[in-house]
This record gives structure tokens, sequence and C-alpha cells, in this order.
């Protein structure tokens, strides 16, 4: 495998930061997971923009512009022969000294990974997933906002945590006020009749690709889709719920805390949602 880094192609094993990157010393940095699909990266314009956002938002100065950004991307998945997969596109602040300050760092460094991935087992697209509320709350937009997509996932990891030993792959997480923000890793939508909802980025929500070509695609199919505050009551009694994500794609919940949703199975909208984003992936991208 070939790795970006800081605009050569290296072996996997010869791809190496310091200990004194600060990415690693404290998480400060920013990241973009992106899918290709039948030799197309999609939406990749889409996520380097964000990935660009989210820096601005941390104050650090990414190297390179979004077009070469871009066609390093394409480049990294051309030498790994990727036409199917996973890109991992990240920045860290660089090197620098153990004290805090970012001004203190050399240039920063951008990595790309392209490989493959499965986040979830192909059969929980045909059952469902079961997930649990977690007590650990999503991050205040005044402290670490959740828009800012950054190398620093100990608040998600945590929840992950909570998950995985109540024996789920997945956990809801709440905000501050106790209204629903994300799952751990992923977008969340609710259907109630011909209604799509889901929670606003200001309820502590990323502010997701996947998430917004969903919403354009249910209201191609003719859904009403609305972002509105949401509850765990609101999630409990819903029609369907199901995830949304770059690496999950779109995959329906079955079961929250105990309590079944709908019938217990992804229900129709959500079964035909997974083939209209499938289909639309597979046919749409930035060309390797």
């Amino acid at each position: 495998m070939k790795i970006y880094m800081n605009g050569e192609l290296v072996p996997e094993q010869d791809a190496k930061v310091s200990v004194f990157d600060h990415g690693l010393l404290y998480g400060d940095g920013v990241f973009e997971g992106i899918r290709a699909y039948n030799g197309r990266v999609f939406e990749l314009e889409s996520h380097v923009d964000r990935l660009y956002d989210s820096a601005k938002a941390i104050a650090l100065e990414i190297p390179m512009s979004r077009a070469d950004m871009v066609a390093a991307v394409v480049e990294t998945c051309r030498a790994n022969g990727l036409r199917e997969g996973y890109v991992r596109l990240l920045v860290t602040r660089g090197v620098g000294t153990l004290g805090l300050n970012p001004y203190l760092c050399e240039t920063a460094q951008v990595i790309i990974i392209a490989a493959d991935i499965q986040l979830y087992p192909a059969e929980l697209y045909e059952q469902g997933l079961k997930i649990i509320t977690a007590g650990t709350t999503r991050n205040l937009p005044e402290a670490v906002n959740p828009r800012i997509k950054s190398l620093n996932y100990l608040n998600n990891i945590l929840a992950k945590i909570e998950a995985i030993n109540a024996g789920c792959m997945e956990a809801v997480m709440l905000n501050s006020q106790g209204a629903v923000a994300e799952a751990t890793g992923d977008n969340i939508f609710v259907v109630r009749g011909n209604n799509l909802l889901t929670p606003p980025v200001s309820e502590g929500a990323l502010d997701g690709i996947t998430r917004k070509v969903v919403m354009q695609l249910a209201a191609e199919e003719g859904m009403n889709v609305i972002e509105q505050r949401l509850s765990r009551y609101d999630l409990y009694t819903a029609d369907e719920v199901f995830l949304t994500g770059s690496a999950a794609e779109v995959i329906g919940v079955v079961d929250i805390d105990r309590r079944q949703i709908g019938d217990g199975a992804p229900g129709a909208i959500t079964r035909r949602l997974v083939d209209v984003y499938r289909k639309h992936a597979n046919s749409n991208g930035t060309a390797i």
C-alpha cells in the first residue's frame, strides 16, 4: 500500500509521523472519511470543502490548495488501484514542542490513506441495528463544536465504549439539553408517515455529507424532509429509524434501549433509501 505524505507516495511501512506531532500529542488536526465507488471518489469536493472549513475553525493552515488536495486524493487512489473502498484524509498541526502552543508547530502534515473498509457486517443491513442511548453527552458547541471534524474523537469514543459494553455496535448521543444529536459516528433520521426528520446541526450533529445527500434523495422521492429538535421519545415511537455516514452509508435501526422500532425490521422507506443512495453513489463522483 502507498500512503500519501506531504506530496509524496511512500510505502506503508515508511509512512511515519514524529512523536512531537501535535496530532499525536493533542489530537490537534482535522480529517475526512470518504468513499470510492465504481472507480469514482464520491462527493470528493464536498469532503475537501468541509476539511478546509474544519481547519479554518481551529486556525490550522493547510499547506496546499483545495484543487491540489482533490488531485492528491485521486492520485493516492490510483496508486493503490482503488476502485471501491475508503479514503482517510487527515491534516495534523505538525511537529511542535511538548507545550500546547500550536504556533510553534512546523508545517501541517497532510496524510492520505486509500484502503478497504466494512463498518458493519452485511447481514446487519438486512436485520437492522440494535443501539442504546449513551450517558456520554455530545460536546457543547461552545467547547469543541461538533461541526469540526477534528482528530480528537474522544467524546465519540467514550460513547462507543458504552455501546460495545452493552453489546451494541452504536449509540445515540444526546446534547447537554437532552435532545438527540447523532450517533457516535453517524447522523440519525426518524421516519414518521411521509416525514423524514433529523436533528439540525445546531443540536450537536456533524454536518454530514451523506446526511445532505440522503435529505436530497428523500425529497426527490417525495418525502417531507424536516430538520427539527428530537427527543428519545421521538426515536422510540418512530415508524422507522436509520443512520447515515460515509462509511455506514444508510443502515436501519430496529431497537433502541430495548424498545422495538416499527415492526422490528428495517422499514420500507429505509430500504428504499438504501437502494436509491447506493445507486446514486455508484454513478456519481470524481473519476479516479
